[in-house]
């Protein structure tokens, strides 16, 4: 009886002893855990709801990155000598079309000859198929896909200046409705330096076909940038620093007495008929014109904007 009551003595003892197998999980257990957090960051206390909340808000509010401008839409050139053309001038096609049986000759022969140095898709397609992408254009068995132009954000183009330590010569085209011009003035701009175009949204030229023609290969390294609202991209360049230049026939100031063009300047190009738009001629800092002793009433956008580059890229030298 005596042995049992030992043996139950010890089962139910509560002597503390070493343990096989903690691990000093107990003694880690005493050790403290560092300061104690504040309120805002403990989880489930008001004001770490509070401050979640706001901290939501602010993030509504904050406006997503930016990722370049608008594009612009697909383009089709048809036709032997406008492929051939467009090949020849480095307008960026991604695909060429040529009608199964075709009757081969020499162009025929050159645009499939660029399409291949070039690395192009070359796609056979039956007669019907290019009659119904062409709506009934006169496609001779050739046509060459584009796709949509990527255009630039109006900021970038400053800040990309400023980023390289240059002062930004911006080019803004207010009203200009034919592509050959576009692509003049970013030939222009290309040639004297300047960091972009930019054009309105709507009724104005884009980066089409013809624009990389007369561009002469500078749309490839000159920036174009889409312009929603052309007035309020005027006053966002003013903002950042740069003059607003606007060039008019009636403009209080001549070429050669603006100081404005050796430092950060947005150069405004109305069209050749109806020149700058009111609200757009408004906005300018100063209106220019450009002196013309022969008696010329305008010049059209591709010339004037090439005069006043000419003249900027001078000053900075």
């Amino acid at each position: 009886m005596a042995g049992n009551s030992q043996r139950r003595n010890r089962r139910t003892s509560n002597k503390k002893g070493a343990q096989v197998g903690s691990g000093g999980k107990r003694r880690r257990g005493l050790e403290g855990k560092g300061p104690t957090p504040p309120a805002s960051a403990r989880k489930g206390h008001k004001k770490n709801r509070v401050a979640n909340a706001q901290a939501k808000q602010a993030a509504a509010r904050r406006p997503a990155p930016r990722r370049g401008g608008p594009k612009g839409t697909a383009e089709l050139v048809v036709g032997r000598n406008p492929v051939v053309e467009a090949l020849r001038e480095g307008v960026p096609a991604t695909t060429l079309y040529v009608q199964q049986f075709i009757d081969s000759d020499e162009r025929v022969r050159e645009a499939l000859q660029l399409a291949a140095d070039r690395g192009m898709n070359l796609m056979e397609a039956p007669r019907p198929e290019l009659d119904r992408m062409t709506n009934g254009l006169n496609h001779q068995g050739l046509v060459a896909q584009i796709p949509p132009y990527e255009y630039a954000h109006p900021e970038d183009l400053a800040a990309a200046a400023f980023d390289d330590g240059e002062d930004p010569l911006i080019v803004a085209l207010d009203g200009v409705t034919d592509p050959r011009n576009l692509g003049a003035v970013v030939r222009s701009v290309s040639a004297f330096g300047g960091h972009g175009v930019v054009v309105p949204e709507r009724r104005a030229a884009g980066m089409t076909a013809g624009a990389w023609k007369t561009s002469a290969g500078a749309a490839a390294r000159t920036p174009v940038a889409r312009a929603t609202n052309l007035t309020r991209t005027l006053e966002s360049y003013q903002k950042a620093g740069l003059t607003v230049v606007g060039l008019a026939a009636d403009g209080e100031l001549e070429l050669q007495d603006v100081e404005a063009l050796d430092g950060p300047v947005v150069i405004v190009v109305g069209s050749e008929g109806k020149g700058l738009s009111r609200l757009v001629g408004e906005t300018c800092d100063v209106r220019v014109r450009i002196p013309m002793p022969g008696g010329a009433e305008s010049l059209n956008a591709g010339v004037a904007a090439g005069v006043v580059l000419w003249e900027a890229a001078r000053r900075r030298a």
